[in-house]
């Protein structure tokens, strides 16, 4: 319920009109000389009039210490909240307007659909702190259908399928490259000509996750001829076009690469059409190349501080968990293969 004043007033400045709310007239007066004094020096002043998208930079750069987070929680609004509610004052934002905000990202991960439900919280709960709105719009928002699911590698028999399905058809390339160089999918899509090393066989990675993502990466001998002649400013792994990858262009391909792989393992098709069941999992995602890299690292021998460094993770316990994971495998392994010899024996 808003809060009731006891006066009010209003005065125009440039065209527009600005109101003033107090208990007393003195709180009103003050106010008011107050802010004809702040626009006549250009500073701005956060009303409930002020439009979202300046009340966020505001907000995030006065509240959000981590430079890391920020520059993601950033983007994160720019991308999938700001063009739903850029030009409304935050005064008129309602609750059903920032769940469909949400609701818009049904389907994608449960972690990202959560970090913006909370920094959607985070934006207009900073908002009620400074009596710029009564209410937090955002404050009960409920969770759109996400899909949960551990990253992990892929199996010997997606690997083998995959490098079938890429020996058929090379544009399947950018994947190929967050395989052999453990490249975030977004940090492939950007890679250009000139970020090859051609002397040193290495490739520039700019990553922006954090100052590690922006990294150095070897070459592998059987992926350098499929890049190698790139123009400088020509994306490497481009869409059918010859253009960098969009959004939609990448998803074509994800669902190219999944028929393609259902295919070569063996899925019969009616009219054209796949048929269940699916032999690919349902969960084969392309970040799981990524993961796999990871794990040939640690089976390569490769110490965790150059995986850390390779992978341009901001943490070396990100990596440590995946090797952690891999050791448990190869233990798990021995155990099957000493149950084995003990059978052997008897």
């Amino acid at each position: 319920m808003a809060k009731k004043y006891k006066y009010s007033t209003s005065f125009m400045h440039n065209g527009k009109r600005y109101s003033v709310k107090g208990n007393t007239k003195e709180e009103i007066y003050t106010k008011k000389a107050n802010m004809i004094r702040d626009l006549r020096d250009n500073v701005i002043i956060y009303d409930s009039h002020v439009m979202v998208d300046l009340w966020a930079e505001q907000a995030f750069d006065t509240y959000k210490y981590s430079v890391q987070d920020l520059e993601w929680i950033k983007k994160r609004y720019m991308k999938y909240v700001s063009p739903f509610i850029r030009s409304k004052p935050i005064g008129a934002i309602k609750s059903s307007e920032c769940q469909d905000i949400l609701n818009h990202c049904a389907g994608m991960s449960y972690s990202h659909c959560n970090k913006l439900k909370q920094e959607m919280k985070f934006l207009f709960e900073r908002a009620v702190d400074n009596q710029l709105i009564p209410f937090n719009p955002a404050r009960s928002l409920k969770m759109p259908e996400c899909t949960k699911g551990t990253r992990r590698s892929i199996t010997e028999t997606e690997r083998k399928h995959f490098l079938q399905v890429y020996e058929q058809d090379h544009r399947f390339l950018l994947f190929m490259i967050i395989l052999k160089c453990g490249c975030r999918p977004e940090e492939a899509i950007n890679l250009i000509g000139k970020d090859i090393d051609h002397e040193q066989r290495l490739l520039h990675v700019h990553g922006t996750k954090s100052k590690n993502a922006d990294r150095y990466v070897p070459i592998p001998d059987d992926l350098y001829p499929a890049i190698k002649d790139t123009k400088p400013f020509e994306p490497i792994a481009p869409n059918e076009s010859g253009r960098k990858h969009t959004e939609s262009s990448y998803k074509r391909l994800y669902f190219r690469l999944r028929r393609e792989m259902n295919l070569s393992m063996g899925c019969k098709t009616y009219r054209n059409a796949l048929v269940p069941p699916y032999p690919l999992a349902e969960d084969f995602v392309p970040y799981f190349f990524r993961h796999t890299y990871c794990t040939d690292l640690c089976k390569a021998g490769i110490d965790i501080r150059t995986a850390q460094r390779l992978m341009g993770h901001a943490n070396i316990s990100i990596t440590a968990k995946i090797y952690t994971h891999v050791d448990l495998e190869e233990i798990k392994k021995a155990g099957r293969l000493l149950e084995e010899y003990a059978a052997s024996r008897t």
